[in-house]
């Protein structure tokens, strides 16, 4: 029998700290770990999903907003790196809230969290088969045929999350690798044959399309926001979920060090990548009027300057990269719904909250976030406008997690025990400044009207979840809601300082 690592030992011992077993196979590394944050922000979904949207709201130039989403979620990265190293626990949000603030607050954000990790699972997966599978196999996507592929592609990813997560890590590592190989390959190619034709228009960059001029740099008014500042919803839905790496800390060697550098490695390394290729597509889109008519703009714009058959390549990694996306907000929200109900406190905890002998997973939690996900498909999956009912609910919600969570920091920082391992230092208040703004910006978008339906789903879970929380609070009272090893940060502080 081999000797244990000494590594996963002292991560078991630093876990034992917040009053928890090693339960899962510390298995990920770095690469992988960084993978998980790049494939849930997955910028090859993201740009194809919602730049036809741009074109129509704000004309082209609506891309420059990319550049300060970056910035802002960078920001946002590195506030929440500087939580996932002190609190290098699975449950992410759930966790940090309820140890900074109290574990009221930390369940009403991790419900938070459950909803969106249970609606953008369906809508990125519905991408591939309401606007991707019909052009690549050209069949007409009638909704049943729609909601059938959905369903077979949420299938196959809870199977791999279900059965094994070693082959999960494996499938999703090769296919992050293929995204990064192939979106620098298809922007620099991009570049190169759209000028070697002379067919780069450098006018694009700065066009509003068919947006109407009049009041187009506005902010908006009450119920609507400016055509312009629409724009930002390209980065703020594309730059989410980089996190998710925080929530597998305890499948993670070395976590406090590995999983804040993954988290913001991936912002940038999304951020500068993905501006490079939508500026590219901008420069040789053609006529932007026309091709925002089109219902997949961005492999017209391939086809048109690359040929057909690197378009049908483009397809068919896009396919692959949202279902790396996929299979990540998965494996998220396995693992968040077997956090929570690890505490004892998720609908169900008893069975949701074990660990499959066998396949060493939550094979239970899986089975309810897929049929929750199936159930989700399919209230949805007859709407003429499910698409952007489940983009906008999914852009919302993160918007909330991020908000609330950075304010807390804001809060507690200063009674954070240093982490030697990640720390923002001198930088800290600036980053937290850039990231407060950016959020109070984000979330003010979401006035606009054509959230009513986001917010209506929104709404309905926090219905939910309240009637739960009130359910648990008159049976157990608040005390019985108490965090496994510590109530809080300050409680574990005030521990340490009567042990000294």
């Amino acid at each position: 029998m081999s000797a244990p690592d000494p590594a996963v030992s002292s991560d078991a011992a630093e876990l034992a700290q917040f009053g928890y077993k090693q339960a899962l196979e510390r298995r990920t590394g770095r690469f992988a770990s960084f993978a998980v944050a790049f494939a849930f922000v997955s910028i090859a979904t993201g740009i194809f999903t919602t730049y036809g949207s741009v074109l129509n709201s704000s004309g082209p130039v609506g891309i420059w907003t990319w550049p300060i989403a970056v910035i802002g979620q960078l920001a946002v990265a590195f506030a929440l790196g500087a939580l996932a190293a002190r609190i290098p626990v699975t449950g992410y949000h759930y966790q940090w809230m309820s140890r900074l603030a109290n574990p009221v607050l930390g369940w009403i954000l991790g419900w938070i969290s459950f909803t969106f990790l249970a609606i953008v699972v369906v809508a990125v997966d519905y991408t591939i088969a309401s606007t991707i599978m019909p052009v690549l196999l050209n069949y007409e996507a009638t909704a049943t045929i729609t909601w059938l592929v959905t369903a077979l592609v949420l299938t196959g990813q809870a199977l791999l999350v279900a059965f094994s997560t070693p082959w999960a890590e494996r499938v999703n590592n090769s296919l992050v690798t293929l995204e990064l190989v192939g979106m620098v390959a298809l922007t620099l190619l991009l570049f190169v044959v759209a000028a070697i034709r002379g067919e780069v228009d450098v006018a694009n960059l700065f066009s509003k399309g068919a947006v109407a001029t009049e009041g187009f740099w506005s902010f908006g008014d009450l119920t609507s926001a400016g055509p312009w500042m629409l724009g930002f919803l390209l980065g703020a839905f594309t730059i989410v979920g980089f996190e998710s790496a925080a929530n597998l800390a305890e499948e993670t060697n070395d976590p406090e060090r590995v999983v804040p550098r993954a988290m913001w490695q991936a912002v940038l390394a999304s951020g500068v990548l993905g501006f490079l290729f939508i500026v590219a597509v901008t420069l040789a889109a053609g006529d932007p009027v026309a091709l925002a008519e089109s219902g997949t703009p961005i492999a017209d714009v391939i086809e048109n300057t690359l040929g057909s058959a690197v378009a049908t390549l483009l397809l068919i990694m896009v396919v692959l990269a949202i279902f790396a996306c996929g299979l990540v907000i998965m494996i998220t929200g396995v693992r968040l719904t077997w956090a929570m109900s690890r505490d004892e406190r998720f609908p169900g905890w008893q069975q949701w909250g074990q660990i499959s002998n066998r396949f060493r997973t939550p094979f239970k939690a899986t089975v309810l976030y897929f049929v929750l996900a199936q159930l989700i498909l399919a209230i949805f999956s007859q709407s003429e406008t499910a698409l952007f009912t489940l983009f906008s609910a999914a852009t919302l919600l993160p918007a909330v997690m991020y908000a609330s969570t950075v304010v807390l920091y804001l809060i507690k920082r200063k009674s954070l025990p240093e982490s030697d391992k990640f720390n923002l230092g001198a930088w800290e208040i600036p980053v937290l400044v850039v990231a407060v703004v950016w959020l109070a910006f984000e979330l003010a978008l979401f006035r606009d009207s054509s959230f009513k339906e986001a917010w209506a789903y929104v709404i309905v879970m926090w219905v939910i979840g309240a009637c739960y929380l009130g359910y648990l609070l008159a049976t157990r009272g608040r005390h019985g809601l108490t965090m496994p090893g510590m109530e809080s940060i300050d409680a574990e502080l005030e521990h340490e300082a009567e042990k000294g």
